[in-house]
């Protein structure tokens, strides 16, 4: 399959990846390919965040999805996206170790290593920072260890004035933001293919004490395609044993990846 054969399915599902599946990868059969299990115990940083999105289609069209993180900061990673009537669209699980991603209703999936997710044989669309769309959920908007490079104060949409901060990430990624009372609007960065990535914060919550943004537009170039809507965010529950594993039936089709 080629990539202008499955180019559509990835712009409405991992354009938006920030965020999603469901629970535990009930997608049945043999795996193709050995997933990982982990022994240790869930730490007490772990966080659950439940959510909707809104994804928008280059062809004008919307699509509803509820979606799940499960979150071991900076550790592991399970998103689930289910659509109407609760059937599965996606499923992700990020580990150190490597990360696979699977359409049920496609029986595709896809796998890699890193903490860039996404199809990487089309600079078109973009790369998911994993630490960095998960962290959004922990209330952390701008990346770790940011070097800032300048400052200077500009004139919002509602003439007042914001702060608007030039950086780098520790990866050498360069970084744009805006911030106004100690809240960051929106935070921007360049694409692979040199069209500008923008993820805007409508609105904070305060989520088990921390605040979080509960509102969030991701855009590209002008292009908003994908919303996010925070529901809950519970702190330092055990997951099950499910949660860490994810089976990919042998007759599915590996697509992009690494």
């Amino acid at each position: 399959m080629t990539v202008a054969k499955y180019g559509a399915l990835w712009r409405e599902l991992l354009l938006l990846l920030c965020l999603a599946f469901f629970l535990t990868g009930c997608t049945g059969g043999k795996p193709a390919t050995d997933p990982v299990t982990l022994k240790d115990p869930v730490p007490a940083d772990s966080l659950k965040a439940i959510f909707s999105l809104t994804i928008h289609s280059p062809d004008g069209k919307s699509h509803d999805l509820d979606a799940v993180l499960f979150s071991v900061p900076n550790k592991r990673y399970r998103m689930e996206l289910t659509g109407s009537l609760g059937i599965g669209v996606a499923s992700l699980l990020w580990l150190e170790s490597g990360w696979q991603m699977v359409f049920p209703t496609e029986k595709m999936f896809m796998e890699g290593a890193g903490y860039m997710v996404g199809l990487f044989n089309d600079p078109s669309l973009p790369l998911v920072h994993i630490h960095q769309v998960a962290g959004l959920f922990d209330g952390k908007v701008l990346p770790e260890n940011l070097e800032v490079k300048s400052m200077r104060d500009s004139l919002g949409t509602d003439s007042v004035a914001v702060k608007i901060v030039e950086g780098r990430d520790a990866s050498g990624r360069d970084f744009t933001y805006a911030e106004k009372n100690g809240e960051v609007l929106w935070l921007e960065s360049p694409g692979r293919d040199g069209c500008r990535e923008r993820i805007v914060i409508e609105e904070y919550k305060e989520f088990v004490g921390v605040k979080t943004p509960s509102r969030i537009y991701f855009v590209r170039d002008t292009t908003t395609f994908l919303e996010l809507r925070v529901r809950r965010v519970s702190r330092g529950k055990p997951f099950g044993t499910g949660t860490w594993r994810l089976n990919i039936p042998r007759a599915y089709q590996r697509i992009g990846g690494q």
